[in-house]
């Protein structure tokens, strides 16, 4: 809670178990052919990935959210896991894999979590259709509110442009059923980066910024003027540009582009805000994932986001209801529920 109002979070990820889940994505590749999901099955113990299992990382996620007070989040796949490298005979099984992880977790902590799903992202199709029967099991049958997308899911920087006609069957299903599109980069092949330590956050940080240029300065909202799409961690990157800049699109997206406020630097976070404004943003904190180094002043967590967005003096606290309630709840209204 932010004083008397729910705080709810865009931006998180599924607690699976870690053990089995890495255990089928494992035989998976070792016997190059697509498994069935175990979870839900009578095998679900056996591969690691039964109620009990579940019920101790979802329990540890529960936790976190509890000691950064947030009340309600959107939890998807975890985008350095979703694996769009992988043989396209095996993705769609782990894929569905993914869903029913993050489907189990809605299903033992409805007050909780709400879903949005991967998708089996094959950029060698001529366009998004092959993704759509998933989507439609994850919505009409699991009860899915969004859905997650890569740019480039193969890591490569092969992906088609974000406003290539390629994008637009996935488009008009999300525009027809209300679904926003998380914006969200996953793995990172290029062997520069083999130095650095987890280095697909190089990618988050480039694929996310240039979706949002490639996006604002399309025609994609003219084509389809109902989609929402929240791009994660501020979009990417900031701009360095003055508002009037022609660098920037200068067309008014403000109900169709959004941002999470998913930095965790807080002179950073202020200038996104500044940058963005508090109308286009969306509270996320990524909680549980990659914040958890502790503040040198305060010794919390550095996803600990609440006390460093409310602290900002310059907001209003109209701006902070915004960010913290009232945005996440028009984008996805169950999360007001």
């Amino acid at each position: 809670m932010y004083g008397d109002t729910p705080v709810l979070d865009v931006h998180g990820h599924v607690s699976h178990p870690w053990g089995g889940m890495g255990q089928q994505l494992l035989f998976m590749q070792a016997q190059n052919a697509p498994m069935p999901s175990p979870i839900g099955t009578p095998g679900a113990d056996a591969a690691g990935l039964g109620e009990e299992a579940f019920a101790v990382s979802v329990g540890r996620h529960v936790e976190q959210l509890d000691d950064r007070r947030i009340d309600r989040q959107v939890i998807g796949p975890r985008p350095f896991m979703m694996q769009g490298f992988i043989g396209q005979n095996l993705l769609p099984a782990w894929t569905r894999l993914v869903n029913d992880a993050i489907h189990q977790q809605c299903r033992m902590e409805p007050n909780r979590f709400l879903g949005a799903c991967q998708l089996p992202q094959n950029i060698h199709e001529p366009d998004t259709t092959h993704c759509l029967a998933e989507l439609r099991r994850c919505v009409d049958e699991l009860g899915f509110v969004g859905v997650y997308v890569s740019p480039d899911p193969e890591g490569r920087r092969n992906g088609p442009g974000m406003a290539e006609p390629y994008w637009y069957p996935l488009y008009a299903e999300c525009e027809e059923r209300q679904l926003p599109i998380v914006v969200h980069g996953t793995n990172c092949l290029d062997p520069r980066f083999a130095p650095v330590p987890a280095n697909y956050q190089l990618g988050f940080v480039a694929e996310q910024y240039w979706a949002n240029q490639i996006l604002s300065h399309s025609d994609v909202f003219e084509r389809f003027p109902g989609l929402q799409v929240i791009i994660c961690h501020c979009g990417g990157a900031l701009d360095r540009w003055i508002p009037n800049d022609p660098h920037l699109s200068q067309k008014d997206l403000v109900d169709n582009l959004f941002y999470d406020t998913c930095a965790h630097d807080a002179p950073y976070l202020e200038c996104a805000i500044k940058q963005r404004t508090a109308k286009r943003l969306c509270f996320g904190s990524e909680v549980p994932g990659s914040g958890g180094a502790l503040r040198l002043d305060t010794g919390r967590p550095a996803d600990d986001l609440i006390p460093i967005i409310g602290g900002f003096e310059w907001l209003s606290e109209a701006d902070k209801v915004t960010i913290f309630h009232d945005n996440p709840a028009r984008l996805f209204p169950r999360l007001a529920g």
